[in-house]
């Protein structure tokens, strides 16, 4: 009998954190996902014998986060790796000018001020910006007040649309002017060396997930919700609905009635970014062992500018880049091969011959993923904050919505993941719920269990 008292739709992060949270309250609860995995876009590939985070890799900012508390009452290994939020400086960054030559000291110095000078200068155009004002608009206008020379206004240029790419997956010129506004960092960032969907694998633990079970309709009417997957319906008082912002505007789930205005507004405003990642592995390091990133600045670094070194994690030498937005996108319908050799040919213009032959690649498509369609969510120009928390819901007091694009305060986060489904979980049973204590009944569970 497939009746329940709420149906969970998607096993990502906010899936089985109001899924766990609902059945610690003793509700019976089933999680529906399409995928044949749990975690959604936390998707840590082990099949090398080490961790390959294809989907989310950092913690971004772990000062007062109850997401960080809750890896530390797992027991999670990290490794502290603040650059994630795309920082121009405070970390040691290898910085390679327009040319494509080495920055030396003074050189890097001028650039972080120029940066920061220029950010000064932002952060007043985007506060005088206009409904309709995109981050173009108001970093344009920021570059005209800065008084810097030509060239140097085109490498900061650049390195602010690199940055709504890495941040937001999306062009600058279709970002909202306050698109960035949520985007500070408190505290150290860190990655996970075991693979960070550890974290939704031991929180759905024990829970009924029923895998590659694709949701294609929620009908819902005053005495609850009926499901149906490609096979079965499911029917309970309520359903939460936690799968990527890309899926709910791709049509591919109809609900029945169609979803109000309160709702619908939202999920057509705002924006679905792709943002892809290019882990290669090389026979050696030729880049200085201490940086963290290597960054290629103006007309150098077009397309490919930043390089991540994630070594740590496997001990081999390792670089991550990205590519984002409409270069993400293009990235996609080319061949793996050629993806990597088009990298290795822009690290080469940068150290020359001391660049070997890729040893192993890894290569994400989230754009064309039929359970994502696409990264994370940003704000769309004619978007608004608010629309991230209107997507929450409820409707009709028996349909919820969580997950990334629906927590205003830090979208396009796990974090964000996390407090949604959290917030689902106390909406639906009428009450708080102490993320101390629910992280403690993880850990009192698997001791029971003998983890």
């Amino acid at each position: 009998m497939n009746t329940f008292d709420t149906i969970v739709i998607g096993a990502g992060m906010s899936g089985v954190t109001t899924a766990r949270m609902l059945a610690d309250a003793g509700q019976r609860v089933v999680v529906l996902e399409g995928r044949d995995r749990i975690g959604g876009r936390m998707n840590s590939d082990r099949q090398s014998g080490f961790s390959v985070d294809r989907g989310a890799s950092w913690v971004h900012g772990i000062d007062d986060s109850a997401l960080w508390e809750l890896v530390q009452a797992l027991g999670i290994p990290t490794l502290e790796y603040t650059v994630g939020s795309f920082q121009v400086g405070g970390r040691p960054i290898e910085n390679f000018d327009g040319d494509g030559r080495p920055m030396d000291a003074a050189a890097t110095t001028q650039w972080i001020a120029d940066v920061e000078e220029a950010d000064r200068l932002l952060v007043e155009e985007i506060a005088a910006s206009s409904p309709g004002d995109t981050y173009l608009d108001v970093t344009e206008r920021a570059l005209d007040r800065s008084g810097l020379e030509p060239e140097r206004i085109d490498e900061i240029r650049e390195f602010f649309r690199h940055r709504v790419e890495e941040q937001c997956g999306a062009w600058i010129g279709d970002l909202d002017a306050h698109g960035l506004d949520e985007d500070a960092i408190d505290g150290d960032e860190v990655i996970f060396p075991g693979g960070y969907d550890e974290i939704p694998h031991r929180v759905a633990a024990g829970l009924d997930v029923r895998l590659e079970h694709i949701v294609t309709r929620v009908a819902r009417s005053d005495a609850g919700v009926v499901v149906s997957t490609d096979d079965a319906e499911f029917t309970a008082d309520r359903a939460v609905v936690t799968v990527p912002l890309g899926v709910l505007k791709a049509g591919s789930i109809a609900f029945e009635p169609a979803l109000p205005e309160a709702v619908a507004g939202p999920v057509d405003r705002l924006g679905m970014g792709v943002f892809n990642k290019i882990f290669i592995q090389f026979p050696e390091r030729f880049w200085n062992e201490e940086s963290y990133v290597l960054r290629a600045l103006g007309e150098a670094g077009e397309h490919w500018h930043s390089w991540y070194d994630v070594s740590a994690v496997s001990g081999i030498p390792t670089l991550l880049t990205f590519a984002a937005g409409p270069f993400g996108r293009h990235m996609q319908e080319l061949a793996d091969e050629e993806v990597v050799a088009d990298v290795v040919r822009a690290l080469r213009a940068l150290y020359g011959d001391a660049v070997g032959e890729p040893q192993a690649h890894w290569i994400t498509h989230w754009g064309e993923d039929r359970f994502s369609v696409g990264s994370y969510s940003h704000l769309a120009v004619g978007s608004s904050h608010h629309d991230h928390d209107e997507l929450a819901g409820p409707v009709d007091g028996v349909l919820h919505f969580a997950g990334e694009a629906t927590w205003g305060d830090e979208p396009a986060t796990v974090g964000a993941a996390y407090y949604s489904g959290h917030r689902a979980a106390e909406r639906i049973l009428g009450r708080s719920v102490d993320l101390g204590e629910f992280a403690a009944g993880i850990t009192a569970r698997e001791q029971t269990a003998g983890r």
